[in-house]
């Protein structure tokens, strides 16, 4: 596709076939996903933004803000519409559905979380929701108060596979599944789970397919025998050398030196 993706293009794919979703944090993980056939990215409202834009021109990008940036209808509306020109497709928001509305209300595409959302985990803990009716009950009505509100989407994140599709199968809203098997519209993880650059564990769900922290570790190993073979030679007078060096001739020299 020669245009950026859209709600529109993605909703089409609901019951048809499942499509990708993967967390970037850089613009070269962003150039990477994109060519590897990732249509959804989720990342940060922050500096990198319109350089993961600029990076995947054609993809879908859901944006989440800083928690506590948007805390009114005006904020909510304001940073919204911010998300978009910096180049995000559409707002991830895991917070009131009060000010989510406020955002759908004034065409901004905005996405939900249910399940395991981890900025509320200490209501829950770090654990699958919905292994119980209640539990699962309450998922439901949350994806209905999303529809509701206007959300288009929603991140549904470690729950339990049959409850994921039920839900997924109720809802016209696109879900996306980490940790749901693969019953949701879109599959999702995180970039530093895929390639091995998280500080923590993979989570259960998650699948590590390359070692980019210990090739990360090669890398600075020889930077830092590049720069240590560089001081060395400054300091042995091996660096420069001639061949690094521009010269004139005396004539030159005391011919300027006549001229001042």
């Amino acid at each position: 596709m020669t245009r950026a993706l859209t709600v529109a293009d993605l909703r089409a794919l609901k019951g048809k076939r499942q499509f990708l979703t993967m967390h970037v944090d850089s613009p070269a993980e962003a150039a990477a996903a994109a060519e590897a056939g990732i249509e959804m990215f989720t990342c940060e409202v922050d500096e990198q933004l319109p350089r993961i834009r600029k990076a995947a021109p054609t993809a879908f990008i859901q944006a989440a803000h800083v928690q506590g940036s948007i805390h009114d209808e005006s904020s909510a509306i304001r940073e919204g519409f911010r998300a978009l020109d910096l180049g995000a497709s559409c707002i991830y928001f895991a917070g009131s559905l009060r000010l989510l509305e406020a955002m759908a209300k004034e065409g901004i595409p905005v996405s939900g979380h249910v399940g395991l959302v981890p900025r509320w985990a200490t209501w829950t803990n770090f654990r699958s929701i919905g292994k119980t009716p209640e539990e699962a009950a309450s998922i439901y009505r949350r994806v209905k108060d999303y529809e509701q509100a206007g959300a288009w989407a929603v991140e549904m994140e470690v729950v339990p596979v049959a409850i994921a599709e039920w839900i997924t199968r109720s809802t016209p809203l696109i879900t996306l599944g980490m940790g749901c098997g693969a019953v949701c519209d879109s599959q999702y993880l995180f970039s530093c789970d895929v390639l091995g650059t998280g500080t923590s564990r993979v989570p259960r769900h998650g699948k590590q397919y390359a070692d980019l922290a210990a090739e990360e570790a090669r890398l600075q190993e020889l930077r830092v025998k590049a720069f240590r073979a560089f001081a060395d030679d400054v300091r042995d007078r091996k660096y420069p050398e001639t061949r690094h060096e521009v010269h004139v001739g005396e004539e030159v020299l005391a011919a300027a030196k006549t001229l001042v």
